[in-house]
Protein backbone atom coordinates (compact mmCIF):
# COMPACT_ATOMS: atom_id res chain seq x y z
CA UNK A 1 0.00 0.00 0.00
CA UNK A 2 2.54 2.65 0.98
CA UNK A 3 4.47 1.57 -2.14
CA UNK A 4 1.70 2.42 -4.59
CA UNK A 5 1.55 6.16 -2.69
CA UNK A 6 5.30 6.96 -2.84
CA UNK A 7 5.97 5.69 -6.38
CA UNK A 8 2.99 8.13 -8.01
CA UNK A 9 5.57 10.91 -6.93
CA UNK A 10 8.59 8.91 -7.78
CA UNK A 11 7.67 8.57 -11.07
CA UNK A 12 7.06 11.93 -11.92
CA UNK A 13 10.30 12.81 -10.54
CA UNK A 14 12.15 10.01 -12.28
CA UNK A 15 10.05 9.70 -15.55
CA UNK A 16 12.72 7.52 -17.79
CA UNK A 17 14.53 4.75 -16.46
CA UNK A 18 17.72 7.10 -17.45
CA UNK A 19 16.49 9.24 -14.77
CA UNK A 20 17.06 6.65 -12.44
CA UNK A 21 20.53 5.22 -13.58
CA UNK A 22 21.96 9.08 -12.99
CA UNK A 23 20.12 9.98 -10.35
CA UNK A 24 22.59 10.26 -6.97
CA UNK A 25 21.12 7.79 -4.47
CA UNK A 26 20.15 10.01 -1.64
CA UNK A 27 17.69 11.91 -3.98
CA UNK A 28 15.81 8.29 -4.63
CA UNK A 29 15.89 7.87 -1.00
CA UNK A 30 14.17 10.95 -0.30
CA UNK A 31 11.69 10.52 -2.76
CA UNK A 32 10.68 6.98 -0.69
CA UNK A 33 11.89 7.21 2.61
CA UNK A 34 8.22 6.68 4.03
CA UNK A 35 8.71 3.51 2.94
CA UNK A 36 11.25 0.72 5.07
CA UNK A 37 14.63 0.08 3.96
CA UNK A 38 14.44 3.08 1.76
CA UNK A 39 18.34 3.73 1.88
CA UNK A 40 18.63 0.22 0.32
CA UNK A 41 15.75 -0.17 -1.90
CA UNK A 42 17.03 3.20 -3.11
CA UNK A 43 20.61 2.38 -3.65
CA UNK A 44 18.66 -0.77 -5.75
CA UNK A 45 16.60 1.08 -7.81
CA UNK A 46 20.06 2.77 -8.80
CA UNK A 47 21.89 -0.64 -9.61
CA UNK A 48 18.73 -1.82 -11.55
CA UNK A 49 18.50 1.08 -13.90
CA UNK A 50 22.41 0.83 -14.66
CA UNK A 51 22.09 -2.90 -14.85
CA UNK A 52 19.12 -2.79 -17.25
CA UNK A 53 20.56 -0.56 -19.75
CA UNK A 54 24.15 -2.53 -19.80
CA UNK A 55 23.24 -5.78 -19.55
CA UNK A 56 19.66 -5.74 -21.40
CA UNK A 57 19.20 -2.17 -23.50
CA UNK A 58 17.42 -0.63 -21.29
CA UNK A 59 14.40 -3.31 -21.32
CA UNK A 60 13.23 -5.36 -18.49
CA UNK A 61 13.36 -9.07 -18.90
CA UNK A 62 10.63 -11.79 -19.52
CA UNK A 63 12.66 -14.25 -17.79
CA UNK A 64 12.46 -15.38 -14.52
CA UNK A 65 16.16 -15.90 -13.54
CA UNK A 66 17.45 -13.00 -15.70
CA UNK A 67 14.92 -10.67 -13.56
CA UNK A 68 16.21 -11.93 -9.91
CA UNK A 69 19.67 -11.55 -11.43
CA UNK A 70 19.07 -7.97 -10.95
CA UNK A 71 19.77 -5.92 -7.70
CA UNK A 72 16.85 -5.68 -5.24
CA UNK A 73 14.66 -7.96 -7.20
CA UNK A 74 13.75 -11.33 -5.52
CA UNK A 75 11.14 -14.45 -6.14
CA UNK A 76 8.70 -12.97 -5.13
CA UNK A 77 9.18 -9.38 -7.22
CA UNK A 78 10.14 -11.20 -10.29
CA UNK A 79 6.95 -13.19 -10.00
CA UNK A 80 4.91 -10.02 -9.82
CA UNK A 81 6.77 -8.47 -12.67
CA UNK A 82 5.86 -11.21 -15.13
CA UNK A 83 2.71 -11.64 -13.85
CA UNK A 84 1.49 -8.14 -14.32
CA UNK A 85 4.14 -6.71 -17.13
CA UNK A 86 3.85 -9.92 -19.17
CA UNK A 87 0.79 -11.68 -18.45
CA UNK A 88 3.51 -14.93 -17.76
CA UNK A 89 1.76 -16.78 -14.61
CA UNK A 90 4.07 -19.82 -13.69
CA UNK A 91 3.83 -19.21 -10.01
CA UNK A 92 2.15 -17.06 -7.36
CA UNK A 93 4.06 -14.11 -5.84
CA UNK A 94 4.11 -14.47 -2.39
CA UNK A 95 4.61 -11.30 -0.04
CA UNK A 96 3.98 -10.97 3.92
CA UNK A 97 0.16 -11.01 3.73
CA UNK A 98 0.11 -13.89 1.08
CA UNK A 99 2.33 -16.11 3.51
CA UNK A 100 0.32 -15.12 6.65
CA UNK A 101 -3.07 -15.38 5.03
CA UNK A 102 -2.31 -18.44 3.16
CA UNK A 103 -1.40 -20.20 5.93
CA UNK A 104 -4.21 -19.54 8.71
CA UNK A 105 -6.62 -20.32 6.39
CA UNK A 106 -5.03 -23.90 6.27
CA UNK A 107 -4.21 -23.15 1.99
CA UNK A 108 -0.56 -24.14 3.11
CA UNK A 109 1.09 -25.31 6.09
CA UNK A 110 4.64 -24.37 5.41
CA UNK A 111 7.20 -22.45 7.47
CA UNK A 112 8.48 -20.46 4.61
CA UNK A 113 7.76 -17.89 1.44
CA UNK A 114 8.76 -20.58 -1.11
CA UNK A 115 7.28 -23.92 0.33
CA UNK A 116 4.04 -21.71 0.49
CA UNK A 117 3.90 -20.37 -3.00
CA UNK A 118 4.26 -24.30 -4.08
CA UNK A 119 1.64 -25.36 -1.93
CA UNK A 120 -0.45 -22.88 -2.84
CA UNK A 121 0.38 -23.97 -6.63
CA UNK A 122 -0.87 -27.43 -6.03
CA UNK A 123 -3.67 -26.29 -4.27
CA UNK A 124 -5.08 -23.46 -6.44
CA UNK A 125 -6.00 -23.96 -10.36
CA UNK A 126 -3.42 -22.17 -12.18
CA UNK A 127 -6.02 -20.59 -14.02
CA UNK A 128 -6.59 -18.44 -10.65
CA UNK A 129 -2.82 -18.11 -9.70
CA UNK A 130 -2.71 -14.35 -10.64
CA UNK A 131 -6.32 -14.06 -8.99
CA UNK A 132 -5.66 -15.80 -5.32
CA UNK A 133 -2.23 -13.93 -5.12
CA UNK A 134 -4.79 -10.76 -5.35
CA UNK A 135 -7.56 -11.62 -2.96
CA UNK A 136 -5.07 -12.97 -0.64
CA UNK A 137 -3.26 -9.88 -0.53
CA UNK A 138 -6.32 -7.45 -0.09
CA UNK A 139 -8.14 -10.32 2.68
CA UNK A 140 -4.82 -9.77 4.48
CA UNK A 141 -4.73 -5.83 4.37
CA UNK A 142 -8.34 -5.28 5.31
CA UNK A 143 -9.66 -8.51 7.34
CA UNK A 144 -6.70 -10.60 8.26
CA UNK A 145 -4.21 -8.44 9.29
CA UNK A 146 -1.09 -9.76 11.14
CA UNK A 147 -2.02 -8.33 14.80
CA UNK A 148 -5.21 -8.14 15.45
CA UNK A 149 -7.37 -10.45 12.17
CA UNK A 150 -10.92 -9.57 12.41
CA UNK A 151 -11.73 -13.54 12.45
CA UNK A 152 -15.56 -12.33 13.94
CA UNK A 153 -16.34 -10.45 10.59
CA UNK A 154 -14.21 -12.88 8.57
CA UNK A 155 -16.62 -14.18 5.33
CA UNK A 156 -14.17 -17.02 5.16
CA UNK A 157 -14.07 -17.99 9.07
CA UNK A 158 -15.88 -21.62 8.74
CA UNK A 159 -12.77 -22.66 6.64
CA UNK A 160 -10.25 -20.91 8.70
CA UNK A 161 -7.48 -23.06 10.51
CA UNK A 162 -6.90 -20.09 12.46
CA UNK A 163 -10.33 -18.95 13.28
CA UNK A 164 -10.76 -22.67 14.44
CA UNK A 165 -8.19 -22.93 16.73
CA UNK A 166 -5.85 -25.22 14.46
CA UNK A 167 -2.18 -24.22 15.44
CA UNK A 168 -1.10 -24.48 11.64
CA UNK A 169 -2.83 -20.82 11.81
CA UNK A 170 -0.18 -20.18 14.18
CA UNK A 171 -3.04 -18.53 16.39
Amino acid sequence: ARVNIVTETLFKQFPTLESYAEAPEEEIAEAIKTCGLFHNKAKNLVLMARELTARFGGEVPADHDALESLPGVGRKTANVVLNEAFGIVDAIAVDTHVFRVANRLGLADAPDVLKTEHQLMQNIPQSQWSRAHHWLIYHGRRVCAARKPACESCTLRAWCEYANGNPKGKK
